[in-house]
């Protein structure tokens, strides 16, 4: 009954440990996503002020659509580093799994 029950809690912890190995992936693969967009949008604010002459966020010539692309960069930034924290956690959560004899 013991070694059920150890097998039993071995089986939970490398479960855990897989888990958090996929989470670690996605949470990469969804920070490359948003640096990219974050490029992309950057790119395209930078084009629409060329096109619209203004650069200047506080000046009320300010395209509307560079406003929006600016505010929807800040907020994919803030995500990134959101998930980078979370990916630093993980990480170091990753380590603490003990080898399986």
């Amino acid at each position: 009954m013991r070694v059920n029950q150890n097998e039993r809690l071995r089986r939970h912890r490398d479960f855990e440990f897989d888990h958090r190995r996929l989470r670690v992936n996605q949470i990469e693969t969804m920070i490359g996503e948003f640096d990219r967009m974050c490029a992309d949008l950057g790119q395209q604010i930078e084009a629409e002020e060329v096109r619209a002459g203004v650069s200047d966020p506080k000046n009320f010539a300010y395209p509307m659509y560079a406003r929006a692309a600016r505010e929807r960069r800040t907020k994919l930034q803030r995500s990134t580093e959101a998930l980078r924290n979370e990916l630093a956690t993980l990480r170091v959560k990753e380590d603490d799994h003990p080898v399986a004899a």
